[in-house]
C-alpha cells in the first residue's frame, strides 16, 4: 500500500526535449484522478532545464506537492539540476525495475525521464510504480542519512 493518496499531488514540469511524453502522462494522471501541478513548459518551446527542475524541486521540498515528475531528452540534465536542491533525491531512469526500486531503496522523490528515450507506454507504467511504491526503509534508511548528510 503507497503512502500516496489521491489527496496528495504530483509536480511535474519539463523541458523542450519531454514536451510530448509530458503531455501523454498527464493524461495519463488525469485518467487516474490524480492531482498535479504542471510547472511547464506550456508550449513546445526551447527552454532552460534548470529553470524548470528547480520549480519541481522547490514545490517538493516545500511540501507543497508530494513527490516530481522531471521530462527532458534523457532525463539526465534535469536530474543533475534537481539533484542539486537540497531535500532531492532524483533518479533518471528508463525502464520499470529502476523506477520502482527507486523508491523502495532510495526513498527518491522526483523520478525524471528521458522524452527522446522512453516511449509512452513504458513512461505511464513507470510513473505508476514510482507513485505507488513505499520506501521500505530498513537499512535502507542508513543510506539514505548518508545522502543526506552530504548536503550538510
Amino acid at each position: 500500500m503507497s503512502d500516496f493518496s489521491m489527496n496528495d499531488t504530483i509536480a511535474i514540469g519539463c523541458d523542450h526535449g519531454g514536451f510530448e511524453l509530458k503531455n501523454e502522462i498527464l493524461k495519463h494522471l488525469q485518467e487516474r484522478g490524480i492531482k498535479y501541478k504542471d510547472f511547464g513548459v506550456l508550449e513546445n518551446r526551447s527552454v532552460d532545464y534548470p529553470e524548470i527542475a528547480v520549480k519541481v524541486a522547490n514545490a517538493v521540498v516545500e511540501g507543497t506537492c508530494k513527490l516530481g515528475i522531471l521530462i527532458c531528452g534523457t532525463g539526465i540534465g534535469m536530474s543533475l539540476a534537481a539533484n542539486k536542491i537540497k531535500g532531492i533525491r532524483a533518479a533518471a531512469c528508463s525502464e520499470t525495475f529502476s523506477a520502482k526500486f527507486t523508491r523502495l531503496h532510495n526513498d527518491s522523490n522526483i523520478l525524471c525521464l528521458g522524452g527522446r528515450v522512453i516511449g509512452p507506454a513504458v513512461a505511464c507504467e513507470m510513473v505508476d510504480l514510482f507513485i505507488n511504491t513505499d520506501f521500505e526503509g530498513g537499512r535502507h534508511q542508513r543510506r539514505v542519512d548518508m545522502i543526506k548528510a552530504l548536503e550538510e
